[in-house]
This record gives C-alpha cells, sequence and structure tokens, in this order.
C-alpha cells in the first residue's frame, strides 16, 4: 500500500532528527502515529545513507517477546552495532513496561536516535518527566486537518466535501470507506472509541463505574463549547441519576484527557492578562466521535462541530490556545505562537444584526492590534465597514490557509 504523506508532522520530525532527543510522537489511537512511523521508517530509508532502523510495533504479535525494559534493551543493542547511524522505532511504547529505562540507557551510550508513539497523557508526563527530563521532545499527532481529509480521500475541496469533513471527522482510516454508508462510518468510529476507552481508559485506569464514564463523555460530547466548571458537570449528571457524579467527575475527565480523547481549554482575561483556573471549555481530539456520541446529527450542533473543528485546527498549526474573557463577552479562541497571537470567533451564520454585533463588536473591544477573524458558513465572505480591521472568512478559507 502506498503512503499519503502527512508533511505538516514529517517535516517537523526531521528538522528534529540527531539533534541529541528523544522523540515521542502523543495522540490519541488510530489518528495515525504508527502510520506517521511507518513513514518516517520510510523516510529514514531513502534519505539517510547506511542507516540501521529498527522498528517495534507492540500490536504485532511478534513483539510479543518484548514485554520489558530488559529485553527492550537487548533487542535493540543486538540489532544497532555501536557507532553506527541507528534509528529505534516504537509504537505504542507505553506497552512495554518500564520502558524509559531502557530508552534512558540507550540515549545515555549514543546508541541511536529513538522515536516512539504513544497514547496516554500521564504515563507520558510522569515517566519521562521523572526519568527523561531535558531529553526528549513531544510531538502532538491530531486526526486529519481538512486538507489532508482531501488528499486522503482524493477529493476536491467543496462544500460537500467541507460538510462531509464536519460529520464523519478526521479518523485516516475512514480513507476505506463509504462515508455516505452512515452505518460504515458509525460502527468504525463506535470501535475507535471503544478501544479507546477500553485500553486506555477503563482498563488502565482501573475504571468501576462504566456507566458514568460512558454517560461522562456523551455529555461533554452534547455540550462542546460551553463553560462550565467540575460543580456544574457534577450537578447536571446528578440531577440524571448519577449518584457518584460529584466524586467522580474530576477524576473521570482526567482519565479522558489523557487518553487524548477530550481537550480541556482555558479561560484568558484579555484585560487582566491571566488565567482562570477550574473553568473552561471541552472539546473532542477527533470531532467525529464527538458526532458518533451525539448521534451524527448536524442540525442543530453545526456551530459547536465548527468550534472543535476550530480548536483542533490551531493546535494542529502549533498555536497555544485559551478561551478569551472580556468585561463586554467572550472571545472564541486567543490563539498565540511565540509573540504572535490571533483572535477568532466561530458561528455558522452571520443571519441577523444580532449576531454580526456579538461576533465582531465582540472583537472590536479587545484593546490591542492583533489580527482578528471572524469564520462561519456564510456563503459571502469579507469584513463590515463599521469593523475595520476585522477579517470575515469561510471555514473553507480558513481550513485550507497558513495562518
Amino acid at each position: 500500500m502506498n503512503l499519503i504523506a502527512r508533511p505538516l508532522y514529517i517535516n517537523r520530525i526531521v528538522k528534529l532528527l540527531d539533534k541529541d532527543v528523544m522523540l515521542f510522537l502523543i495522540g490519541q489511537r488510530r489518528v495515525g502515529k504508527s502510520y506517521l512511523l511507518r513513514l518516517m521508517h520510510e523516510w529514514i530509508v531513502k534519505n539517510i545513507e547506511n542507516a540501521n532502523v529498527v522498528y517495534i510495533n507492540k500490536e504485532y504479535e511478534i513483539s510479543d517477546e518484548i514485554s520489558n525494559h530488559r529485553q527492550l534493551y537487548q533487542y535493540a543493542i543486538e540489532r544497532l552495532p555501536a557507532n553506527g547511524r541507528n534509528y529505534l522505532l516504537i509504537d505504542e511504547v507505553q506497552d512495554i513496561e518500564e520502558y524509559e529505562k531502557a530508552l534512558r540507557s540507550l540515549h545515555a551510550e549514543q546508541r541511536c536516535q529513538i522515536i516512539a508513539t504513544g497514547s496516554n497523557a500521564h504515563i507520558f508526563s510522569t515517566e519521562l518527566g521523572t526519568r527523561l527530563a531535558g531529553r526528549y521532545i513531544e510531538v502532538p499527532v491530531y486526526s486529519l486537518g481538512y486538507r489532508e481529509f482531501l488528499d486522503f480521500r482524493g477529493i476536491d475541496d467543496s462544500e460537500a466535501s467541507v460538510l462531509d469533513y464536519l460529520k464523519v471527522g478526521g479518523l485516516p482510516a475512514l480513507m476505506h470507506f463509504d462515508i455516505s454508508d452512515e452505518g460504515q462510518v458509525s460502527d468504525y468510529i463506535f470501535g475507535v472509541y471503544n478501544t479507546v476507552m477500553l485500553r486506555d481508559v477503563i482498563a488502565r485506569e482501573n475504571i468501576r463505574n462504566i456507566r458514568f464514564i460512558h454517560n461522562l463523555s456523551r455529555y461533554i460530547a452534547d455540550n462542546i463549547g460551553k463553560l462550565f466548571s467540575l460543580r456544574n458537570i457534577g450537578n447536571t449528571l446528578k440531577a440524571q441519576g448519577e449518584t457518584s457524579a460529584s466524586t467522580l467527575t474530576g477524576s473521570y475527565l482526567e482519565f479522558l484527557r489523557n487518553a487524548f480523547l477530550i481537550r480541556e481549554v482555558d479561560r484568558y482575561d484579555i484585560h487582566g492578562k491571566k488565567l482562570f483556573e477550574n473553568i473552561g471549555k471541552y472539546y473532542f481530539s477527533d470531532h467525529g466521535i464527538r458526532n458518533l456520541l451525539s448521534g451524527f446529527n448536524l442540525r442543530g450542533s453545526i456551530e459547536k462541530v465548527m468550534e472543535n473543528v476550530v480548536y483542533i485546527e490551531l493546535l494542529r498549526r502549533g498555536y497555544r490556545v485559551s478561551v478569551g474573557i472580556l468585561r463586554v463577552g467572550e472571545i472564541d479562541f486567543v490563539a498565540t505562537k511565540l509573540d504572535h497571537t490571533i483572535y477568532i470567533q466561530v458561528t455558522y451564520l452571520l443571519a441577523s444584526e444580532e449576531t454580526i454585533s456579538r461576533e465582531f463588536g465582540n472583537l472590536a473591544a479587545i484593546p490591542d492590534n492583533y489580527p482578528k477573524y471572524v469564520i462561519s458558513m456564510d456563503p459571502i465572505s469579507g469584513g463590515f465597514p463599521k469593523y475595520p480591521g476585522i477579517h470575515h472568512v469561510h471555514l473553507r478559507t480558513f481550513l485550507l490557509s497558513d495562518l
């Protein structure tokens, strides 16, 4: 099978090769980390003369013999000669017990460049942070952006294409399915969701109240883009009959975040230049999973899905993202990269003067000159004379741009 390039990630990884750091590709299962590792294997063989590459995929039965750090270390040194141009690629490295011990030793010996993937944020933050501090760089991997979605499916940009993307999401393996067949699509996405929940949440965290973790996921899916605190999530679920809601909510949200199923966005006071704690918004790493949990119906929720798509797209482009708080209202996203900031409002349609005033007026109230955008699905884009300097762009234009 020919591999379709994902240059956004390959270029980032290539620039970090042979810089005396280990590279860890992190993200939710089935967003393409294994695929990227295969692309890197192909790139190394093609571009680095006399490269020795060891590829370990813990989802292959042949790799069952590597279950702990000692076996990993022995396997690597037997196949990677000292002083060679050596590369060790490991898929789902967290499935190897105390893997960090082997990687620390191989790195200290300068035996090889290590590139590994993983699907649990907690495992990486604790094990890497304590044992491998200062020796590694994380490369976040996300599901397909809209431009990649078009490439993978071999289709052109159109209103129909972006609506398909908004509905089914960006899980790469969907390229093999007829996305007009809702049964096929939902079966596949449900399988991915179940795999993440069973392997990276329920089993790893030893969860007993399985009904509650699923109900919490559905609640987040129905309320993406809303500001709420642990208390009001717990109170809402408790009102729906979940008696343990108040005590479990915080822990279970953390488990969902650790599996990269959902992502939390903090609030940022634009005037006071400070972050608020304990209240924020949640979005899904893949909006297709969000749609599955909410019934695959964009009617009535398309604006939520658009927000989810814009948020993940900003992360994909390397921005740090927060929700902006003003005295007059809220800014959907404050995105920063180095010393560059952009402000973004997302709405389905600018169908009334009230909507125009809210979306453009909030941006106009920001007391600085960083770029400001309103993103919508209106067929006609362009700014309004009343709000000079604020850009209005179609969602498709934004997703295909290089902001």
